[in-house]
Formats: structure tokens, C-alpha cells, sequence
């Protein structure tokens, strides 16, 4: 679509920079993190290199334990944290390149 500059105050600059699947992507991603209960899980999950099982992560939070699944489940549909079962219990963990259109998008 060619802009009419002759009444426009200045050349148009910005039509380049306009992305609107990247700007979904980190939307969806950043409404995900706008719970602080979520936010501390990655940042707990992330700091560990090995998976956290669910028991180790329940005594960190001031929620209930379904309360803290769902979190959990909701970081997982996402992509963002894995689970592995192992009997009764979940562990947890976090791989680092599903942050990526957040990280790349705020450097």
C-alpha cells in the first residue's frame, strides 16, 4: 500500500519494523508471566540444572498444591517448562530456548 507524502508531516520510516506475529508471540508470552507465582516457578526452575520435582517446590510457594499445578500446567502447555513423571511425583524443568522471542525481543 503506497502512502501519500504530501500531506504527511514527514517520509514514512517505520513500515519496516512492524512485525505482527513476533509482536503475538511475545504478547502471548508475557501475559503468561504476568502472574508472580509463574515468574518465580521459571525463576526457581531456571536457576537448577537438573529438574526440581514438584515436592521441592510446593514448600516455596504460599498457594495450595492444585493451586500450584495449574501454574505449573499452564508453564507447560505453554512450552516453556517440561515434565517428567516418575511415579507419583513430577519434575520439572525448563529449556532454555522456549524464552528465546522474550529474551531476543527485549536485547
Amino acid at each position: 500500500m503506497a502512502v501519500d507524502t504530501s500531506t504527511a508531516c514527514c517520509s514514512p520510516r517505520l513500515a519496516g519494523h512492524v512485525d505482527a506475529g513476533r509482536a503475538a508471540a511475545v504478547a502471548e508470552l508475557a501475559k503468561l508471566l504476568a502472574d508472580p507465582v509463574r515468574v518465580q516457578l521459571l525463576d526457581v526452575l531456571r536457576g537448577h540444572e537438573e529438574e526440581v520435582c514438584q515436592c521441592e517446590l510446593h514448600p516455596l510457594f504460599d498457594v495450595s498444591q492444585p493451586t500450584l499445578s495449574h501454574h505449573l500446567r499452564k508453564l507447560e502447555e505453554a512450552g516453556i517448562v517440561s515434565v517428567e513423571r516418575r511415579g507419583r511425583w513430577a519434575y520439572y524443568s525448563v529449556d532454555p530456548d522456549s524464552l528465546e522471542v522474550l529474551s531476543t525481543w527485549l536485547s
